[in-house]
């Protein structure tokens, strides 16, 4: 029985060392975090009635937590009026997120 107890308590002295190291390990290895991206764009280019744009947009604003400074851009590639309002409504609702047709995007670069 001593030499079960023994056996779990080395176990668990291990996993909590491990635990410690790891932790230590990637606050000293992460503090600088990630520099920003000026001037990255991730487009989306929308057409028609984007029956899937706010899942999109969702992944979008997921990805663009991971680089700081990227801005999300909307090209609308033909719209209906309704997908239009809503592709609007998002972007206006996004901090770094703007809607505009593919001859702005050009016009920019």
């Amino acid at each position: 029985m001593l030499f079960l107890q023994d056996g779990v308590l080395a176990f668990l002295s291990a996993v909590g060392l491990t635990a410690i190291v790891w932790a230590a390990a990637g606050a000293l290895l992460h503090a600088g975090g990630r520099p920003a991206v000026p001037g990255l764009l991730l487009v989306l280019p929308l057409k028609g009635e984007a029956l899937a744009m706010e899942a999109d947009v969702r992944e979008l604003r997921r990805v663009q937590g991971s680089l700081p400074g990227a801005k999300i851009v909307l090209a609308d590639c033909g719209l209906t009026p309704a997908a239009q309002a809503l592709a609007r409504y998002l972007a206006d609702r996004e901090k770094n997120a703007a809607l505009v047709s593919p001859a702005e995007i050009i016009a920019e670069l």
